[in-house]
């Protein structure tokens, strides 16, 4: 049975950098009921920032929360429900630029949102998201992109870009699981990358040694309309 729709927005200008890290890294981060999800044997986490737009809730425009930024590190999981394989995605850490925001997520699913004060630009060849942590101005930059075009569903950019599936574990230890839906991106790829940032006080000493290497690759993807649809939490039996 499909959920009923709980936010609905638009996901514009997404700057993805993709790291390679060891398995036993987020094997802590693993929710409940699922598993590291590989692409040709590699495990990856990913820093995402992108535009979030004419966000409604249950149907209603959220006043002043309509649009802002968010920036989030992210791995990848793969559940299997009798013959289906839901690939995820799983959240390290999340920045929004308002309180509010922020506070929706925690209560909702529990995901690891802040608030921080951020800013951005992107001009259709490049794409900079940046935040305020700590007194300094931490970013993500891309540039250099190149030819825009839906990828192989083999191919690692369409690895990363589509899981379909969200999973939070809960403060009972449980997983929920929620479904995101949107068509396929087009993606183009950046020759210039930038992630400066303090990555052990952001998101733990465990993550420093993946996000200080370069990354495995780096791209833009153009984004569309997105739903998300309320969540479902697994039971024992699920697991």
């Amino acid at each position: 049975m499909t959920e009923r729709r709980f936010l609905t927005a638009e996901w514009r200008d997404l700057a993805l950098l993709n790291y390679e890290i060891e398995p036993d890294v987020l094997l802590p981060f693993v929710p409940v009921g699922t598993e590291l999800d590989l692409w040709d044997g590699r495990c990856f986490v990913s820093v995402v920032g992108f535009r979030f737009l004419k966000t409604r809730l249950m149907g209603a425009p959220v006043p002043f929360h309509s649009n802002f930024l968010e920036v989030n590190l992210r791995f990848y999981v793969r559940r299997e429900v009798e013959r289906e394989v839901r690939r995820g995605v799983v959240f390290i850490k999340e920045i929004v630029p308002r309180r509010a925001i922020a506070w929706v997520a925690r209560v909702v699913y529990n995901e690891n949102y802040v608030a921080l004060p951020m800013r951005h630009a992107v001009d259709g060849v490049s794409a900079r998201y940046e935040w305020r942590f700590e007194g300094a101005w931490n970013r993500l930059a891309l540039a250099g992109l190149g030819d825009w075009r839906i990828q192989d569903p083999a191919s690692e950019a369409a690895f990363i870009t589509e899981h379909y599936w969200g999973y939070a574990v809960q403060r009972d230890g449980l997983t929920l699981e929620y479904q995101v839906e949107h068509p396929r991106w087009r993606v183009a790829p950046a020759d210039e990358v930038e992630l400066a940032c303090d990555v052990g006080r952001l998101y733990g000493d465990a993550f420093a040694p993946a996000l200080s290497r370069e990354p495995a690759s780096a791209f833009l993807a153009d984004g569309s309309e997105i739903i998300v649809r309320r969540g479902r939490r697994l039971t024992e039996r699920d697991a």
